[in-house]
């Protein structure tokens, strides 16, 4: 093998089209853009979305709904993986580390989803009011976070 002798295998390299060389190459006169209009001249392209003028379809449609920012730093978890988790006191923490709460979390609330009958003590952590109830009632507490509602 030498410098000189190396090609590329055969087949992988395509030659690029070459429009308006003549009628003979098959992309000649027009170079396959049509006749006339604005998509046949140069520079003659618009945005994605342009209807000619008339009011585009997402600007006739009425604007709708609202996502808060803040939802993703919220979590939820259920009294049933309260029940599996097997603390006696919950934190964010101890959230986290069981894996119950992803690491972006600031935020945890508890929702009656499923049963508790072991007593827990929730620190920092809301509660719905039907899982506060489940959770006084297995003779457990919430300890709210200052500033939660």
């Amino acid at each position: 093998m030498q410098l000189n002798t190396i090609k590329p295998a055969a087949g992988s390299k395509k030659a690029r089209r070459r429009v308006g060389r003549g009628v003979g190459s098959g992309l000649g006169k027009t170079a396959g853009r049509g006749h006339k209009g604005q998509k046949s001249r140069a520079g003659g392209f618009h945005k994605v979305g342009f209807e000619g003028g008339q009011m585009p379809l997402q600007r006739r449609l009425p604007k709708r709904g609202f996502k808060s920012a803040a939802l993703k730093y919220r979590g939820e978890v259920t009294l049933a993986e309260l029940e599996r988790l097997g603390a006696d006191t919950v934190d964010l923490l101890t959230l986290k580390a069981a894996g119950l709460a992803r690491e972006w979390v600031k935020e945890v609330k508890v929702i009656k989803s499923g049963e508790l009958t072991r007593k827990v003590t929730l620190q920092g952590i809301g509660a719905s009011a039907g899982a506060r109830a489940a959770i006084e009632a297995a003779g457990g507490s919430v300890q709210d976070a200052p500033g939660a509602a």
